[in-house]
Protein backbone atom coordinates (compact mmCIF):
# COMPACT_ATOMS: atom_id res chain seq x y z
CA UNK A 1 0.00 0.00 0.00
CA UNK A 2 1.13 3.54 -0.80
CA UNK A 3 1.78 6.65 0.99
CA UNK A 4 2.35 10.40 0.04
CA UNK A 5 5.45 12.17 1.98
CA UNK A 6 5.15 15.76 1.36
CA UNK A 7 6.57 19.19 2.72
CA UNK A 8 6.12 22.36 2.57
CA UNK A 9 6.53 23.84 -1.17
CA UNK A 10 5.99 26.49 -3.17
CA UNK A 11 4.25 26.23 -6.35
CA UNK A 12 4.13 28.04 -10.17
CA UNK A 13 3.28 26.78 -13.39
CA UNK A 14 0.51 25.36 -15.40
CA UNK A 15 -1.32 22.36 -15.12
CA UNK A 16 -3.57 20.36 -17.47
CA UNK A 17 -6.87 18.85 -15.94
CA UNK A 18 -7.58 15.15 -17.02
CA UNK A 19 -11.05 14.20 -17.93
CA UNK A 20 -14.39 14.09 -15.72
CA UNK A 21 -14.31 10.89 -13.73
CA UNK A 22 -18.14 11.32 -12.58
CA UNK A 23 -18.74 11.51 -16.60
CA UNK A 24 -17.12 8.65 -17.53
CA UNK A 25 -18.24 5.81 -15.43
CA UNK A 26 -21.72 6.12 -16.12
CA UNK A 27 -21.19 6.81 -20.13
CA UNK A 28 -19.52 3.38 -19.80
CA UNK A 29 -22.32 2.04 -17.93
CA UNK A 30 -24.38 3.34 -21.01
CA UNK A 31 -22.29 1.09 -23.29
CA UNK A 32 -24.32 -2.23 -21.77
CA UNK A 33 -27.17 -0.83 -23.90
CA UNK A 34 -26.27 -1.66 -27.79
CA UNK A 35 -23.97 -4.11 -29.12
CA UNK A 36 -22.36 -2.10 -31.52
CA UNK A 37 -19.12 -0.42 -30.59
CA UNK A 38 -18.28 2.56 -28.68
CA UNK A 39 -15.37 4.75 -28.58
CA UNK A 40 -14.79 7.22 -25.62
CA UNK A 41 -12.30 9.67 -25.61
CA UNK A 42 -9.96 11.51 -23.13
CA UNK A 43 -10.72 8.85 -20.17
CA UNK A 44 -8.67 9.64 -17.27
CA UNK A 45 -6.66 6.72 -16.05
CA UNK A 46 -7.51 6.00 -12.62
CA UNK A 47 -9.04 2.97 -10.29
CA UNK A 48 -12.60 3.61 -10.74
CA UNK A 49 -12.30 3.49 -14.42
CA UNK A 50 -10.10 -0.31 -14.29
CA UNK A 51 -12.48 -1.26 -11.67
CA UNK A 52 -15.63 -0.41 -14.24
CA UNK A 53 -13.69 -2.05 -16.74
CA UNK A 54 -13.28 -5.29 -15.22
CA UNK A 55 -17.35 -5.16 -14.29
CA UNK A 56 -18.06 -4.92 -18.25
CA UNK A 57 -15.73 -7.62 -18.97
CA UNK A 58 -18.26 -9.68 -16.94
CA UNK A 59 -21.17 -8.36 -18.61
CA UNK A 60 -19.97 -9.43 -21.98
CA UNK A 61 -18.24 -6.18 -23.14
CA UNK A 62 -14.72 -6.18 -24.37
CA UNK A 63 -12.67 -3.66 -23.44
CA UNK A 64 -9.52 -1.48 -24.91
CA UNK A 65 -8.01 0.67 -22.98
CA UNK A 66 -5.08 2.91 -24.31
CA UNK A 67 -4.01 6.36 -24.49
CA UNK A 68 -7.10 7.66 -22.87
CA UNK A 69 -9.41 5.97 -25.01
CA UNK A 70 -11.77 3.15 -24.30
CA UNK A 71 -13.40 0.74 -27.17
CA UNK A 72 -15.97 -1.02 -26.12
CA UNK A 73 -17.37 -3.82 -27.89
CA UNK A 74 -19.50 -6.36 -27.30
CA UNK A 75 -18.01 -10.02 -26.52
CA UNK A 76 -18.91 -13.37 -28.85
CA UNK A 77 -19.91 -14.98 -26.16
CA UNK A 78 -23.18 -15.15 -24.08
CA UNK A 79 -24.41 -12.07 -21.73
CA UNK A 80 -23.87 -11.79 -17.71
CA UNK A 81 -26.67 -9.90 -15.98
CA UNK A 82 -24.63 -10.27 -12.81
CA UNK A 83 -22.27 -6.95 -10.85
CA UNK A 84 -20.41 -8.83 -7.85
CA UNK A 85 -19.79 -7.16 -4.70
CA UNK A 86 -16.14 -7.95 -5.34
CA UNK A 87 -15.82 -5.36 -8.14
CA UNK A 88 -19.22 -2.65 -6.79
CA UNK A 89 -17.80 -2.25 -3.11
CA UNK A 90 -15.04 -0.21 -4.14
CA UNK A 91 -17.02 2.59 -6.29
CA UNK A 92 -20.94 3.94 -5.79
CA UNK A 93 -20.77 4.37 -9.81
CA UNK A 94 -21.27 1.15 -10.45
CA UNK A 95 -24.38 1.09 -8.98
CA UNK A 96 -25.35 2.58 -12.86
CA UNK A 97 -24.92 -0.88 -14.33
CA UNK A 98 -28.73 -1.39 -13.22
CA UNK A 99 -30.40 0.36 -15.51
CA UNK A 100 -28.94 -0.44 -18.60
CA UNK A 101 -29.00 -3.94 -17.56
CA UNK A 102 -32.78 -4.18 -16.95
CA UNK A 103 -33.15 -2.03 -20.22
CA UNK A 104 -31.41 -3.97 -22.49
CA UNK A 105 -30.94 -7.18 -20.89
CA UNK A 106 -34.38 -7.56 -19.17
CA UNK A 107 -32.62 -9.08 -15.73
CA UNK A 108 -30.13 -7.74 -13.58
CA UNK A 109 -28.58 -8.71 -10.19
CA UNK A 110 -25.96 -6.28 -8.95
CA UNK A 111 -24.48 -5.80 -6.16
CA UNK A 112 -25.15 -3.06 -3.50
CA UNK A 113 -22.31 -0.33 -3.88
CA UNK A 114 -19.91 0.66 -1.80
CA UNK A 115 -16.70 3.78 -2.28
CA UNK A 116 -16.10 6.52 -0.31
CA UNK A 117 -17.20 6.65 3.98
CA UNK A 118 -19.08 9.91 3.73
CA UNK A 119 -22.13 9.35 5.27
CA UNK A 120 -25.38 7.56 4.28
CA UNK A 121 -26.00 7.23 0.71
CA UNK A 122 -28.98 5.54 0.05
CA UNK A 123 -29.71 3.67 -3.71
CA UNK A 124 -33.81 4.21 -3.22
CA UNK A 125 -34.15 6.82 -6.13
CA UNK A 126 -32.30 4.48 -8.09
CA UNK A 127 -35.02 1.74 -7.26
CA UNK A 128 -37.58 4.12 -7.20
CA UNK A 129 -37.29 5.45 -10.47
CA UNK A 130 -36.81 2.03 -12.33
CA UNK A 131 -39.67 0.82 -10.45
CA UNK A 132 -41.90 3.36 -11.79
CA UNK A 133 -40.54 2.33 -15.34
CA UNK A 134 -41.80 -1.11 -14.81
CA UNK A 135 -39.30 -3.31 -13.39
CA UNK A 136 -39.20 -5.79 -10.71
CA UNK A 137 -36.87 -5.18 -8.25
CA UNK A 138 -35.78 -6.77 -4.52
CA UNK A 139 -32.96 -7.03 -2.32
CA UNK A 140 -31.94 -10.27 -1.95
CA UNK A 141 -28.63 -10.39 0.52
CA UNK A 142 -26.94 -7.21 -0.23
CA UNK A 143 -27.56 -7.22 -4.14
CA UNK A 144 -30.97 -5.51 -5.74
CA UNK A 145 -32.17 -8.22 -7.80
CA UNK A 146 -34.28 -7.49 -11.04
CA UNK A 147 -36.21 -8.14 -14.17
CA UNK A 148 -38.14 -5.91 -16.72
CA UNK A 149 -40.08 -7.98 -19.58
CA UNK A 150 -41.58 -4.56 -20.32
CA UNK A 151 -40.61 -1.25 -19.45
CA UNK A 152 -43.05 1.61 -19.70
CA UNK A 153 -42.47 5.67 -20.21
CA UNK A 154 -43.61 7.28 -16.87
CA UNK A 155 -43.59 10.66 -15.33
CA UNK A 156 -40.92 9.73 -12.30
CA UNK A 157 -40.33 12.29 -9.10
CA UNK A 158 -36.84 12.05 -8.72
CA UNK A 159 -36.38 14.43 -5.48
CA UNK A 160 -35.14 13.36 -2.08
CA UNK A 161 -33.93 14.18 0.95
CA UNK A 162 -30.85 16.16 0.05
CA UNK A 163 -32.06 17.53 -3.09
CA UNK A 164 -31.34 15.71 -6.70
CA UNK A 165 -29.15 12.36 -7.38
CA UNK A 166 -27.52 12.40 -9.95
CA UNK A 167 -26.42 8.28 -10.18
CA UNK A 168 -30.16 7.83 -9.94
CA UNK A 169 -31.03 10.43 -13.07
CA UNK A 170 -28.51 8.34 -14.30
CA UNK A 171 -29.94 5.10 -13.89
CA UNK A 172 -33.74 6.26 -14.98
CA UNK A 173 -31.92 8.36 -17.71
CA UNK A 174 -30.80 5.11 -19.23
CA UNK A 175 -33.46 2.86 -18.66
CA UNK A 176 -35.38 5.39 -20.36
CA UNK A 177 -34.12 5.84 -23.15
CA UNK A 178 -35.36 1.99 -24.36
CA UNK A 179 -39.12 2.38 -22.22
CA UNK A 180 -42.37 2.26 -24.38
CA UNK A 181 -43.33 5.78 -24.46
CA UNK A 182 -42.24 8.96 -22.63
CA UNK A 183 -40.63 9.35 -19.79
CA UNK A 184 -40.45 12.54 -17.78
CA UNK A 185 -38.00 12.77 -15.11
CA UNK A 186 -38.78 15.43 -12.61
CA UNK A 187 -36.49 16.97 -10.24
CA UNK A 188 -33.47 15.12 -11.95
CA UNK A 189 -29.88 16.17 -11.30
CA UNK A 190 -28.00 19.48 -13.57
CA UNK A 191 -25.09 18.61 -12.93
CA UNK A 192 -22.65 18.71 -16.26
CA UNK A 193 -22.22 15.16 -15.94
CA UNK A 194 -25.73 14.11 -16.08
CA UNK A 195 -25.13 16.46 -18.93
CA UNK A 196 -22.07 14.83 -20.15
CA UNK A 197 -24.40 11.52 -20.58
CA UNK A 198 -27.20 12.69 -22.34
CA UNK A 199 -25.41 14.02 -25.14
CA UNK A 200 -23.53 10.63 -25.59
CA UNK A 201 -27.20 8.62 -25.41
CA UNK A 202 -28.32 11.14 -28.07
CA UNK A 203 -25.19 10.00 -30.15
CA UNK A 204 -26.21 6.60 -29.69
CA UNK A 205 -29.62 7.56 -31.01
CA UNK A 206 -31.72 8.59 -27.94
CA UNK A 207 -34.41 10.92 -27.90
CA UNK A 208 -33.72 13.49 -24.52
CA UNK A 209 -34.63 16.96 -24.53
CA UNK A 210 -33.97 19.03 -21.11
CA UNK A 211 -30.94 17.58 -20.04
CA UNK A 212 -29.15 20.06 -17.58
CA UNK A 213 -32.64 21.22 -16.15
CA UNK A 214 -34.42 20.23 -13.17
CA UNK A 215 -37.29 18.15 -16.34
CA UNK A 216 -35.72 15.87 -18.53
CA UNK A 217 -37.77 14.32 -21.50
CA UNK A 218 -37.25 10.49 -22.89
CA UNK A 219 -38.90 9.41 -25.73
CA UNK A 220 -37.86 5.61 -26.01
CA UNK A 221 -36.64 4.27 -29.34
CA UNK A 222 -36.14 0.58 -29.81
CA UNK A 223 -32.50 0.02 -30.25
CA UNK A 224 -29.30 2.22 -29.72
CA UNK A 225 -26.13 2.29 -31.88
CA UNK A 226 -22.45 2.61 -31.32
CA UNK A 227 -21.09 6.19 -30.82
CA UNK A 228 -17.83 8.10 -30.72
CA UNK A 229 -17.68 10.65 -28.06
CA UNK A 230 -15.35 12.85 -25.58
CA UNK A 231 -16.43 13.22 -22.19
CA UNK A 232 -15.86 16.63 -20.53
CA UNK A 233 -12.71 18.02 -18.56
CA UNK A 234 -12.78 16.89 -14.59
CA UNK A 235 -14.76 19.90 -12.88
CA UNK A 236 -14.26 18.65 -9.21
CA UNK A 237 -9.80 17.96 -10.19
CA UNK A 238 -10.15 21.76 -11.60
CA UNK A 239 -11.30 23.22 -8.55
CA UNK A 240 -8.64 21.00 -6.13
CA UNK A 241 -6.06 23.13 -7.95
CA UNK A 242 -8.24 26.09 -7.35
CA UNK A 243 -7.88 25.00 -3.83
CA UNK A 244 -3.83 24.40 -3.87
CA UNK A 245 -3.45 27.80 -5.62
CA UNK A 246 -5.71 29.36 -2.30
CA UNK A 247 -4.13 27.03 0.29
CA UNK A 248 -0.36 27.70 -1.10
CA UNK A 249 -0.73 31.52 -2.15
CA UNK A 250 0.51 30.15 -5.80
CA UNK A 251 0.47 31.47 -9.66
CA UNK A 252 -1.17 28.79 -11.19
CA UNK A 253 -2.93 28.13 -14.98
CA UNK A 254 -5.24 25.43 -14.61
CA UNK A 255 -6.45 24.67 -18.63
CA UNK A 256 -7.98 22.06 -20.67
CA UNK A 257 -11.50 23.35 -18.29
CA UNK A 258 -14.84 24.66 -18.59
CA UNK A 259 -15.22 27.77 -16.87
CA UNK A 260 -18.85 27.60 -17.31
CA UNK A 261 -18.83 24.39 -14.67
CA UNK A 262 -16.88 25.67 -11.86
CA UNK A 263 -18.92 29.11 -11.60
CA UNK A 264 -19.72 28.67 -7.77
CA UNK A 265 -16.37 27.53 -7.29
CA UNK A 266 -14.19 30.66 -8.92
CA UNK A 267 -16.76 33.16 -6.94
CA UNK A 268 -16.06 31.34 -3.83
CA UNK A 269 -12.20 31.39 -4.47
CA UNK A 270 -12.22 34.80 -5.07
CA UNK A 271 -14.39 35.92 -1.79
CA UNK A 272 -11.56 33.64 0.20
CA UNK A 273 -8.53 36.20 -1.72
CA UNK A 274 -8.28 34.82 -4.95
CA UNK A 275 -7.34 36.99 -8.07
CA UNK A 276 -8.54 34.61 -11.07
CA UNK A 277 -8.65 35.41 -15.13
CA UNK A 278 -11.21 33.39 -17.24
CA UNK A 279 -10.43 32.64 -20.75
CA UNK A 280 -12.25 29.85 -23.00
CA UNK A 281 -10.71 26.89 -21.81
CA UNK A 282 -8.34 27.76 -18.48
CA UNK A 283 -8.24 30.14 -15.93
CA UNK A 284 -4.91 31.92 -14.38
CA UNK A 285 -5.13 32.72 -10.29
CA UNK A 286 -2.83 34.62 -8.62
CA UNK A 287 -3.34 34.87 -4.77
CA UNK A 288 -1.47 38.15 -3.27
CA UNK A 289 -3.35 39.06 0.24
CA UNK A 290 -3.62 37.49 3.22
CA UNK A 291 -7.02 34.73 2.87
CA UNK A 292 -10.15 35.97 4.41
CA UNK A 293 -12.67 33.69 5.98
CA UNK A 294 -16.27 33.12 4.30
CA UNK A 295 -18.94 30.54 4.49
CA UNK A 296 -19.36 27.81 2.28
CA UNK A 297 -22.50 25.81 1.74
CA UNK A 298 -22.55 22.77 -0.42
CA UNK A 299 -25.29 22.53 -2.41
CA UNK A 300 -26.30 20.30 -6.34
CA UNK A 301 -25.25 21.90 -9.52
CA UNK A 302 -25.12 24.57 -10.02
CA UNK A 303 -24.02 25.27 -6.39
CA UNK A 304 -20.76 24.57 -4.62
CA UNK A 305 -19.94 20.77 -5.19
CA UNK A 306 -19.61 19.09 -1.76
CA UNK A 307 -16.94 17.27 -3.35
CA UNK A 308 -14.59 20.52 -3.09
CA UNK A 309 -15.78 21.08 0.76
CA UNK A 310 -12.70 19.07 2.32
CA UNK A 311 -10.29 20.72 -0.63
CA UNK A 312 -10.94 24.17 0.25
CA UNK A 313 -11.72 23.61 3.97
CA UNK A 314 -7.89 23.85 4.18
CA UNK A 315 -7.75 27.77 3.04
CA UNK A 316 -9.95 28.42 4.68
CA UNK A 317 -8.07 27.18 7.81
CA UNK A 318 -5.37 29.46 6.95
CA UNK A 319 -7.86 32.48 6.65
CA UNK A 320 -8.06 35.19 9.48
CA UNK A 321 -10.95 34.51 11.05
CA UNK A 322 -13.53 32.31 11.37
CA UNK A 323 -15.81 30.49 8.58
CA UNK A 324 -18.49 27.97 8.84
CA UNK A 325 -18.84 25.17 6.16
CA UNK A 326 -22.81 23.65 6.18
CA UNK A 327 -22.39 20.00 4.32
CA UNK A 328 -26.45 19.74 2.77
CA UNK A 329 -25.65 17.26 0.33
CA UNK A 330 -23.59 15.08 3.02
CA UNK A 331 -23.97 16.22 6.47
CA UNK A 332 -21.38 13.55 7.53
CA UNK A 333 -18.79 14.33 5.10
CA UNK A 334 -16.09 15.50 7.72
CA UNK A 335 -14.22 12.52 8.26
CA UNK A 336 -10.82 14.94 7.33
CA UNK A 337 -11.70 17.13 10.35
CA UNK A 338 -10.13 15.23 12.58
CA UNK A 339 -6.80 14.70 10.38
CA UNK A 340 -6.50 18.42 10.10
CA UNK A 341 -6.81 19.17 13.66
CA UNK A 342 -3.68 16.54 14.51
CA UNK A 343 -2.33 19.14 11.91
CA UNK A 344 -2.79 22.11 14.16
CA UNK A 345 -6.55 22.96 12.60
CA UNK A 346 -9.11 24.36 14.78
CA UNK A 347 -11.79 23.05 13.62
CA UNK A 348 -15.47 22.07 15.34
CA UNK A 349 -18.10 19.92 13.86
CA UNK A 350 -21.50 20.61 14.94
CA UNK A 351 -23.88 18.50 13.03
CA UNK A 352 -24.01 19.46 9.45
CA UNK A 353 -21.81 22.50 9.86
CA UNK A 354 -17.78 22.44 10.79
CA UNK A 355 -16.51 25.88 12.31
CA UNK A 356 -13.05 26.81 11.06
CA UNK A 357 -11.04 29.11 13.14
CA UNK A 358 -8.11 30.26 11.03
CA UNK A 359 -4.81 30.39 11.23
CA UNK A 360 -1.52 30.05 9.53
CA UNK A 361 0.27 27.12 12.01
CA UNK A 362 -0.41 23.95 10.61
CA UNK A 363 2.24 21.37 11.52
CA UNK A 364 3.42 18.09 9.20
CA UNK A 365 2.17 14.90 11.20
CA UNK A 366 1.44 11.68 10.11
CA UNK A 367 -2.44 11.57 8.52
CA UNK A 368 -4.60 8.91 7.20
CA UNK A 369 -7.10 9.39 4.33
CA UNK A 370 -10.50 8.23 4.90
CA UNK A 371 -12.01 9.50 1.28
CA UNK A 372 -11.32 10.45 -2.22
CA UNK A 373 -11.37 14.18 -1.56
CA UNK A 374 -10.35 13.91 1.88
CA UNK A 375 -7.05 12.68 0.35
CA UNK A 376 -6.77 16.01 -1.88
CA UNK A 377 -7.76 17.98 1.39
CA UNK A 378 -4.40 16.46 3.02
CA UNK A 379 -2.25 16.83 0.26
CA UNK A 380 -3.21 20.16 0.42
CA UNK A 381 -2.16 20.54 3.92
CA UNK A 382 0.94 18.60 3.88
CA UNK A 383 2.17 21.36 0.67
CA UNK A 384 1.36 24.31 3.60
CA UNK A 385 2.46 22.83 6.62
CA UNK A 386 5.39 22.57 8.44
CA UNK A 387 7.97 19.86 8.29
CA UNK A 388 7.10 16.34 6.97
CA UNK A 389 3.56 14.96 6.64
CA UNK A 390 2.97 11.87 5.64
CA UNK A 391 -0.45 10.20 4.26
CA UNK A 392 -1.73 7.20 4.58
CA UNK A 393 -3.87 4.95 2.48
CA UNK A 394 -3.57 6.76 -0.75
CA UNK A 395 -5.49 4.44 -3.05
CA UNK A 396 -8.47 6.48 -2.23
CA UNK A 397 -6.89 9.63 -3.59
CA UNK A 398 -5.94 6.92 -7.12
CA UNK A 399 -9.83 6.40 -7.25
CA UNK A 400 -10.40 9.53 -8.67
CA UNK A 401 -7.30 11.38 -9.59
CA UNK A 402 -4.83 10.68 -12.55
CA UNK A 403 -1.43 10.86 -11.61
CA UNK A 404 -2.00 13.64 -9.09
CA UNK A 405 1.44 13.76 -7.45
CA UNK A 406 3.19 13.79 -10.47
CA UNK A 407 0.96 17.16 -11.66
CA UNK A 408 1.72 18.97 -8.41
CA UNK A 409 5.40 18.24 -8.85
CA UNK A 410 5.59 19.97 -12.09
CA UNK A 411 4.37 22.80 -10.42
CA UNK A 412 7.31 22.30 -7.69
CA UNK A 413 5.47 20.49 -5.39
CA UNK A 414 7.89 18.89 -2.57
CA UNK A 415 5.43 15.45 -2.89
CA UNK A 416 7.23 11.55 -3.03
CA UNK A 417 4.85 8.16 -3.27
CA UNK A 418 6.45 5.30 -1.27
CA UNK A 419 5.61 2.21 -0.02
CA UNK A 420 3.16 2.24 3.58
Amino acid sequence: MDKFVVYQSSLKGEVKVSGSKNATLPIMAATLLTDEECKIIGVPDLADVRTMIKILDILGKEVIFEGGVLIIKRKPKKWGYVAPYRLVRTMRASFCVLGPLLARRKKAKVSFPGGCIIGVRPVDLHIKGLRELGAQLNIERGYCVGEAKKLRGAHIFLGGAFGSSVLATDNTLMAATLAEGETTIEYAACEPEVVDLALFLKKMGADIEGEGTHLIRVRGVKSLGGAEFKVIPDRIEAGTFIAVALATGSSLTISGINPLHLTAVIETAKKIGANITVSDSKIHIDVFKKLSPTNITTLPYPGFPTDLQAQFMVALCLAEGISLVNEKIYPDRFMHVSELNRMGARIQRSGPYAIIEGNRNLVGAEVMASDLRASAALVIAGLVAKGKTEILRIYHLDRGYEKLDEKLKILGAKIKREKS
